[in-house]
């Protein structure tokens, strides 16, 4: 699925923002904002070993804008850790091989390398706090005040749970990853 020749050949991430359209002027303010804070930049001072990120995603997903920004501020403080971006639509294989609930092709997602690019795991395509409430409470709104609440809730927590959560992904020790 993953060989260092299609990882090299994907996009990295300022690569990326050069190239969205939609929601272009979101994506760059996000970007522009995201600011890391320091007991997670700390925190991931500590991951070892060498990491390979690689999200799938359309920059049309406003959960996509709301996550990617922060997993590119983390791998932009790691030497150790890299990031590309992936076509969800023209990476089929990726996507349905992590889909959301076994049935979703839900974005973003985010899948965990080691040096060997074995997948040791995946995130998405929400922080987990925020996925049980859509799930629960918030499918009983409307889109249109579902979508502002959750666009609110990524405004207070400001990448924390994504950052917390592929931090996670990045604590497995490397060549432990699925079988």
């Amino acid at each position: 699925m993953m060989s260092p020749e299609r990882y090299g050949a994907a996009l990295t991430f300022p690569e990326y923002l050069e190239k969205v359209e939609a929601n272009r002027d979101l994506w760059h303010g996000l970007w522009k904002r995201a600011v890391l804070p320091v007991d997670l930049v700390e925190r991931a001072s500590e991951v070892e070993g060498r990491w390979y990120l690689a999200a799938l995603t359309e920059d049309w997903c406003g959960d996509a804008v709301n996550s990617l920004v922060w997993v590119a501020r983390l791998a932009e403080v790691l030497p150790n850790v890299e990031l590309r971006i992936f076509s969800r639509d023209s990476n089929p294989d990726l996507m349905d091989a992590h889909l959301t609930g076994g049935v979703a092709r839900s974005i973003p997602v985010v899948m965990a390398y080691g040096s060997d690019f074995r997948e040791t795991g995946w995130w998405g395509p929400r922080p987990t706090e925020l996925q049980r409430w859509v799930k629960e409470e918030g499918l009983k709104l409307d889109v249109d005040a579902r979508y502002a609440l959750v666009r609110r809730w990524y405004a207070r927590d400001r990448g924390r749970s994504t950052v917390e959560e592929i931090l996670g992904l990045l604590s497995v020790p490397v060549g432990a990853g699925p079988g």
